[in-house]
């Protein structure tokens, strides 16, 4: 292969850093600015941040919910794939996800057993 065949590729690269770039700037230059107490108030807990908060830390089990909901959403991910080339899988393809589908049933089950989906003990 040339260094010809890669124009393309790294034409497409800073196209779309340009683009990504120049959107933010634009929308920074152009975009509303009018902060409010509503708005500058937490919203996904709905709990105002007290201080000295920089020294707690979050339970283990925060952290394993969401490494576990991470993998399950990953594996997931297969399923959209497999059911475009399913014509061309056949049986197989059938058997194969069947196998996929029980190996992440029988993963769920165990960490549902464990109790690592529980948030209190």
């Amino acid at each position: 292969m040339t260094l010809d065949s890669y124009v393309p590729i790294l034409f497409l690269i800073v196209l779309s850093t340009l683009f990504a770039v120049a959107s933010i700037w634009v929308s920074s230059r152009i975009g509303p600015r009018a902060p409010t107490p509503a708005k500058l108030t937490p919203y996904e807990s709905g709990i105002v941040p007290e201080g000295g908060i920089e020294k707690q830390r979050f339970p283990v089990k925060f952290y394993l919910v969401a490494m576990l909901f991470i993998i399950f959403d990953i594996e997931t991910v297969f399923l959209y794939p497999w059911a475009v080339a399913y014509d061309n899988l056949k049986l197989f393809g059938l058997i194969e996800m069947g196998v996929f589908i029980a190996i992440l049933l029988a993963a769920y089950v165990y960490v549902w057993r464990r109790g690592g989906l529980e948030w209190v003990d």
